[in-house]
């Protein structure tokens, strides 16, 4: 439940955007900011990649983008689609065929530059391709890939020149009448990816998809990410987010999901807020909250877990979670539920034991939930 009625220091406000579709999944305008992944299996391996897509969509991801670089990678996607469960977003840069093929094969967006395909030929049969077949496009600026004409001007990368590049290919869209596209202004480096997105959702409302490209491994990759993304969807600039990590897409969907949980944008899963321990703990908290993390994967239901190690700030913390656990002494501890004091349980069986909890809790929130909605 939100508490910005009361709390108006935590409310976000977003960009008007306007709402574009990806396949059954709206982007922009007032729909949920949605989570994505990209795969890095071989996309003619159609098995590798199915199982890759579902174990993203099963972690959460909204959608999920696949790189097409040829034509057996085409005829792969048109047996991919059909076997997933969310949106396929078809990752093209250079050759138009391949927009063609993606389109045709099911993807529901094509991540293309329009000026990058040649000629206004070309551009136009993507264009027809992507109309015919339902798909958005989304065009994905990149400060290490920018038109030499912009990189003569400007002399470098930098965010005059990342947004000039994105409203160009803007203009070849809108020249030939297709709106269904939303834009990403992607750069390593957190200023400029930063500056370069402020200026373009001043500059236009399409749907704007964040990112720090190659943001770094999992942890270096998840501080920058969480800095840049975190400021602009704090500004409440962002429609669609997608963390890149040089790890396991999952990892970039939990990560994505715990910056947009950090700042009230999207809640799914339980939100566990945990002591970084110290010699007061009456439990291990950091094998503790680990084992924890891995049995409660499997809830969907947004709910919130506290695990402190003592009675410092424990019983404060419990006060405004679902369920708590507060380190005490003797072997055991204090079990809150809905922020109030309910039993002791000893430490051995705990972790048994706040997991019985968390999936009553959820039960309860679901239905609940289920009710409130017939």
């Amino acid at each position: 439940m939100s508490l910005n009625h009361i709390r108006p220091w935590r409310n976000i406000y977003r960009r008007k955007s306007r709402q574009i579709m990806v396949g059954n999944v709206p982007v922009g305008g007032d729909a949920p900011i949605t989570v994505q992944t990209m795969t890095n299996t071989l996309t003619t391996d159609v098995k590798a990649t199915i199982a890759q897509v579902q174990a993203a969509a099963d972690a959460g991801a909204d959608i999920v983008r696949i790189s097409v670089p040829d034509e057996a990678s085409s005829k792969a996607l048109k047996q991919i689609v059909p076997e997933v469960s969310v949106p396929i977003v078809a990752d093209i840069h250079f050759h138009y065929k391949r927009g063609i093929e993606a389109a045709e094969a099911g993807a529901a967006c094509l991540r293309i530059n329009p000026g990058n395909i040649g000629d206004e030929k070309r551009v136009k049969e993507v264009i027809k391709a992507a109309r015919d077949h339902n798909c958005s496009i989304r065009i994905g600026v990149n400060a290490g890939s920018l038109e030499k004409h912009l990189l003569d001007k400007y002399g470098e990368p930098c965010p005059d020149a990342m947004v000039e590049s994105g409203l160009d290919h803007i203009k070849i869209l809108q020249d030939n009448d297709f709106h269904e596209f939303k834009i990403s202004c992607k750069a390593s480096d957190v200023f400029m990816a930063a500056a370069a997105y402020q200026q373009l959702a001043e500059a236009t409302d399409a749907p704007i998809h964040l990112g720090i490209t190659e943001a770094g491994g999992l942890v270096s990759g998840t501080i920058k990410s969480a800095i840049g993304l975190g400021n602009l969807l704090w500004m409440g600039i962002g429609d669609t987010i997608r963390v890149s990590l040089s790890a396991d897409p999952i990892e970039e969907v939990k990560v994505g999901y715990e910056i947009l949980k950090s700042l009230g944008l999207r809640h799914r899963g339980v939100n566990i807020i945990s002591c970084p321990s110290c010699a007061r703990q009456g439990f291990d908290v950091i094998k503790t909250v680990e084992a924890l993390e891995k049995r409660l994967e499997h809830i969907k239901t947004p709910m919130s877990l506290s695990i402190i190690g003592c009675v410092v700030n424990g019983p404060g913390e419990a006060l405004m979670t679902d369920v708590g656990f507060t380190g005490g002494g003797a072997g055991s501890g204090m079990v809150y539920l809905a922020g109030k004091q309910s039993h002791k349980q000893d430490n051995d069986s705990m972790i048994e034991h706040i997991v019985e909890q968390v999936e009553k809790k959820a039960a309860e929130i679901d239905a609940e939930t289920a009710q409130a909605a017939e």
